[in-house]
């Protein structure tokens, strides 16, 4: 009788622990729904798409395509912006925090920076390319007013609807996504291991060489890889800026699925893989970063 109280016991004891669990599950079944809905069945679609022609058929040759001259040369141009605004948005967005946050400015400036970095770095898409051509576009008004003081930028070679114009229209949501990123480091960084090594007598050249520099590293690189990303699949402010005349890599495949004339959905959903491809590269090493800072905060 006493081992059958026992049992009875221990299965009271184990009932609250699995409704926990089941009610656990309920609350996050949304969730998984919605995973499921809008990231494993268009990523199965995508896959299965990417080896059928446009009759449906089984077929290697929309991965023969990722090696054509127009393609490799999409994936370049959006590399190569990808890069350039992240690089520099990166280290302009990483003075801007360190002087507002460690600098010793009026604590107002940190507020509306932060404010304005929180609306421009979601400030994106068809609004921002129209933003930029009514203030930088030919009869745009900072063009406008340039032109009345005698400068023409335009006439000098300079155009908005170019690979150089659109770099400077990505570098408006890069800078202020990097100020939000890199600012909590850095103010860890000014609270914590400053103070300390202020105490310890360490000088200004010892801190940044053997603390200061060390302890931001990952935390910097993994916001520019994470710049990077966010430049490497924008498509609609490239589009609305440009009409497609700048061929990145997300425009020719928007081209290919929905295009009229170049439809070829198959062709499309290969190069879509090989975007996938470089985002979990660039997903992994953000990761791997963010693992080393956290690390280093800890510490």
């Amino acid at each position: 009788m006493t081992g059958l109280s026992a049992t009875k016991d221990a299965r009271a004891a184990a009932q609250p622990g699995r409704t926990r669990s089941l009610g656990a599950l309920v609350g996050v079944l949304p969730f998984l729904i919605f995973a499921f809905l809008f990231l494993v069945l268009p990523s199965t679609r995508m896959v299965v798409g990417s080896f059928q022609d446009n009759l449906g058929n089984f077929t290697f040759s929309n991965y023969e395509s990722l090696g054509s001259p127009v393609t490799l040369a999409a994936y370049q141009a959006s590399v190569e912006i990808s890069l350039f605004t992240a690089l520099l948005g990166g280290i302009t967005g990483l003075l801007m925090a360190y002087a507002v946050i460690a600098g010793g400015l009026p604590r107002i400036l940190r507020t509306a920076l932060s404010t304005f970095s929180g609306v421009a770095s979601n400030f994106a898409g068809v609004p921002l390319a129209l933003a930029f051509v009514f203030t930088f576009g030919r009869v745009g008004l900072v063009t406008v007013f340039f032109r009345g003081i005698g400068i023409d930028p335009y006439a000098e070679g300079f155009t908005l609807y170019s690979k150089l114009g659109l770099e400077l229209v990505y570098l408006y949501f890069q800078l202020p996504l990097m100020i939000l990123i890199i600012a909590p480091a850095i103010d860890g960084l000014r609270r914590e291991w400053r103070e300390a090594s202020e105490n310890l007598g360490a000088t200004s050249l010892q801190f940044w060489r053997h603390i200061g520099i060390p302890v931001l590293m990952p935390a910097i690189l993994g916001s520019i890889v994470l710049l990077f990303g966010n430049a490497f699949g924008a498509q609609a402010t490239a589009y609305q800026l440009t009409g497609g005349f700048v061929n990145l890599i997300t425009i020719v495949i928007s081209d290919l699925l929905s295009g009229d004339v170049l439809h070829e959905p198959g062709k499309g959903m290969a190069m879509a893989i090989g975007m996938v491809g470089i985002m979990a590269v660039t997903l992994v090493a953000y990761t791997f970063l963010q693992r080393r800072s956290e690390r280093w905060r800890r510490a």
